[in-house]
């Protein structure tokens, strides 16, 4: 998203607010905002920041809609909406999702577009059913909101009457009036917009994929030679690799599954459109590798409906109901979210995810939309400008449903679980009902290390497998996300991650891959992303869903900012800072206090889990080369209204100096705090004349203290427990087993494969008693080794390292 500037809408006179929405995920202090977030600015501060006599501005300083922060954003990550869009944005909940509808469009004009008394098909239980629209608006109570989502009062009517929640009142205010529930008040990206009454909808064409001028088009029939055999098909997409175009076809050929052809340009005819009329219709309304192309060319059936069957409405149901009587008798099992492979041309087979069952318009079988696994499909999700589902360009095909089959990789039969006991010598039981503790010492080595140990990877699913092995395999301290029953929780989702993955790890140090795809279903269903089952993602975007969003449990960390009395509150804590000069190789310890004083941070309570983030993003940029774990990290002077250690004689601290936390002259860690005499005397030196030092607030119990200082100030420490790393777009994770500096062990969930495509993934644990050997080297010994001569996996802890993970047991009894 990269590139995109603010110049293509500016504020119209009068409006007041500019609105925008991120197109990149950003950080600001402690707080993380995930891209599809939406923002605005007064029109007035925008006319100030880009006026035209001025520089460029690279920030602007914005208001989250969301929670009301006023946060410093990057200007290139800001996109302009319009306010008409803004309200429609708003009421779609799943940021990733909000943000795929904006980029997309085509909904979101359709939504704007859109008046009272127009038929529809709105979503319910992921099923689609008649409706009219009643109203469009607000729902919200709330007077003082900046913006008001807009929601779509909708009557349900025919199969979809009694599926809904309403009478056409929300909270008790009435917008529409209906029968009982048959109304649904559902935002933009759950209705689907039909043509209005008086558009040819029948005579619409179907979306070309190439510009005005190529000959062929979408839904043409086509001619071409296979083997000197004239072959006929369908052009299902038509796209240029730099200069030549391609057609992709499908062929009517022989056989019971979907097949497609890529043919140059020059290399396909036309045909008339007369005389595949006259000749060819019948075969492609019946051969068996038919698919949703048919809909493409009902424009051009449309003066033969009554001699093809196909525009009596009665004649039509029955065939629906016939065709999903046969498909639900041969794949009964399959529903959406069902993994399943696809069969193409020449035997070759894909994989992917269906996202949509049902009918396309006058098709009789059942058909499935499928979401693939690699960039083999024709489309979006979607088809004649209505999108049945969403995915990335080129991941969608439309199948009739009889050609899914459930993917095998995934199948709890006897034989697929056989075939994986050659590599872990036990048969792993797809859900465990115990609960079984977390692994220590030697009994995680024995039940945790060697090939097929672990969670087993599948599809980009090594940013979630890293970091729930992490959290959940050498230690307790977030066990009750598996038990404890948080107002908001999820059972579902809690009973998946305790029943199907936590407990089997502990159990037999296996989880299978279906297991982890179960979860990220819940996820997707939940969260309202569909990108969860496929696409790559960072830990902190799954970590901040499944602990926010859906367990619902209490923030891990709790922040307050200076003087300011309001709380922070945050799961993960990303490190911002800027380049130091004299930290060439840092510990943890010191970038988590150059951070807090950069933006005064202070804990409001010491937490029971403490996962920071290093500054680093991706593969493209690194602040450090190396980092070096610390396996203690003090917390004790990042504590609000904490007892503080005079750093120069030991007694109770009553300052603070920023100034001096930066002076050479002091020890590289640890925050600089005084006692009054001391801060007298260090404040003396005319170079440090200057500096403002800030009193602090100590507990009562510590000002009587004698003079001997008997009474010591308590040290909060943390332990570390496990690291995430990632060196390109891959994360393994290391976990502390045992008390030693050796006892580490490497987890890769992907590390080896057995078989090709239709194969799986090993995951393997080992050990890494390596680590402990330059975790003890000095400081600058360590900062001139090489990585590349580094024994092991070294070097991924110390070079890769991007999130680490710290425990305070005590805290972790009461939390």
């Amino acid at each position: 998203m990269r590139g995109m500037t603010m110049t293509s809408h500016l504020p119209s006179a009068g409006d007041g607010n500019c609105y925008y929405i991120l197109t990149e995920d950003c950080a600001y202090g402690s707080k993380y905002f995930q891209a599809g977030n939406m923002c605005f600015c007064s029109e007035r501060s925008y006319l100030r920041n880009f006026s035209d006599d001025g520089p460029p501005t690279c920030f602007l300083k914005v208001i989250m809609l969301d929670d009301s922060s006023t946060v410093t954003i990057k200007v290139e990550i800001l996109q302009p909406v319009r306010e008409e869009m803004a309200v429609f944005l708003l009421a779609i909940s799943s940021h990733n999702e909000r943000l795929n509808y904006f980029l997309e469009r085509l909904s979101l004009e359709a939504a704007l577009r859109a008046v009272p008394g127009q038929k529809v098909l709105v979503e319910v239980d992921r099923q689609y059913f008649p409706g009219i629209i009643r109203y469009i608006g607000s729902i919200s109570k709330n007077t003082l909101a900046v913006l008001s989502p807009f929601f779509f009062g909708v009557e349900l009517q025919g199969e979809g009457e009694n599926r809904g929640c309403s009478d056409g009142s929300y909270n008790g205010t009435e917008y529409f009036k209906c029968k009982r529930n048959c109304g649904i008040f559902l935002p933009f990206s759950r209705v689907q917009f039909t043509p209005a009454p008086d558009d040819d909808y029948m005579k619409q064409k179907p979306k070309a994929d190439t510009k005005e001028g190529v000959p062929v088009k979408v839904g043409d029939a086509v001619s071409f030679y296979v083997d000197e055999v004239l072959t006929k098909g369908i052009a299902m997409a038509v796209y240029r690799e730099g200069t030549q175009w391609f057609v992709k076809v499908c062929p009517e050929e022989e056989g019971t599954t979907d097949i497609f052809r890529e043919i140059p340009m020059d290399s396909v005819v036309k045909e008339s459109l007369q005389s595949r009329l006259s000749s060819d219709v019948p075969a492609l309304c019946t051969f068996p590798g038919d698919l949703a192309f048919i809909s493409s060319l009902q424009g051009l059936f449309s003066p033969f409906e009554s001699d093809m069957g196909l525009g009596h409405p009665n004649q039509m149901k029955r065939e629906i109901s016939e065709s999903a009587e046969e498909c639900e008798s041969g794949n009964s099992s399959l529903e959406v979210n069902s993994m399943v492979q696809i069969t193409l041309d020449k035997g070759n087979q894909v994989s992917g995810i269906i996202r949509w069952l049902g009918y396309l318009p006058q098709i009789k079988h059942k058909m499935a939309g499928v979401e693939l696994d690699e960039d083999k499909g024709v489309t979006a999700g979607e088809w004649l400008g209505k999108y049945y589902f969403h995915c990335a360009p080129k991941r969608g095909l439309f199948v009739k449903l009889q050609s899914c089959q459930p993917d095998v990789r995934f199948q709890c039969s006897r034989n697929s679980e056989l075939s994986l006991m050659d590599y872990r010598g036990q048969e792993v039981l797809p859900q465990v009902p115990d609960s079984f503790p977390p692994l220590r010492n030697e009994t995680a080595v024995h039940v945790l290390r060697g090939r097929m140990k672990g969670i087993q990877g599948h599809c980009n699913s090594c940013y979630m497998d890293a970091a729930l092995f992490s959290l959940f395999s050498c230690t307790s301290v977030l066990d009750s996300m598996l038990f404890k029953p948080f107002p908001l929780c999820d059972r579902n989702v809690q009973s998946i991650l305790r029943d199907e993955i936590v407990n089997p790890l502990r159990k037999t140090g296996f989880v299978r891959a279906r297991s982890v795809m179960h979860l990220r279903e819940q996820l997707t269903e939940k969260g309202q992303c569909s990108s969860f089952t496929n696409a790559e993602k960072d830990p902190e975007e799954f970590l901040n869903l499944i602990m926010q969003q859906i367990l619902g449990i209490e923030p891990l960390l709790k922040l307050q900012s200076g003087s300011q009395e309001e709380q922070q509150d945050c799961y993960c804590y990303q490190i911002f800072m800027d380049k130091q000069e004299d930290l060439v190789v840092p510990d943890v310890q010191q970038l988590v206090e150059h951070s807090f004083l950069t933006y005064d941070l202070k804990l409001v309570e010491i937490p029971s889990c403490f996962i920071i983030q290093m500054p680093r993003f991706g593969k493209e940029y690194k602040m450090f080369s190396k980092i070096i774990p610390s396996l203690e990290l003090d917390i004790t002077d990042l504590l609000l209204d904490s007892p503080r250690e005079c750093c120069v004689c030991g007694d109770v601290a009553t300052l603070e100096c920023s100034e001096c936390f930066k002076d050479k002259v002091f020890a590289a860690t640890g925050l600089k705090q005084f006692c009054s005499t001391c801060s007298r005397q260090v404040h003396s030196h005319y170079r440090r004349k200057t500096h403002k030092p800030t009193r602090l607030h100590i507990p009562e119990e510590f000002h009587s203290r004698n003079s001997r200082g008997s009474q010591q100030v308590p040290r909060e420490k943390m332990e570390l427990f496990a690291v995430l790393c990632i060196e390109t777009s891959h994360y393994v994770s290391f976990v502390k087993y045992g008390p030693e500096n050796e006892h580490w062990m490497f987890f890769d969930s992907m590390a080896d494969r057995h078989g090709d495509e239709n194969g799986f993934n090993i995951p393997t644990v080992t050990l890494c008693p390596e680590v402990a050997k330059y975790l003890e080297l000095p400081l600058a010994v360590l900062a001139l080794k090489q990585p590349r001569d580094m024994d092991g996996v070294a070097k991924r802890l110390f070079c890769d390292a991007y999130m680490y993970m710290y425990q305070s047991k005590k805290m972790a009894l009461y939390k």
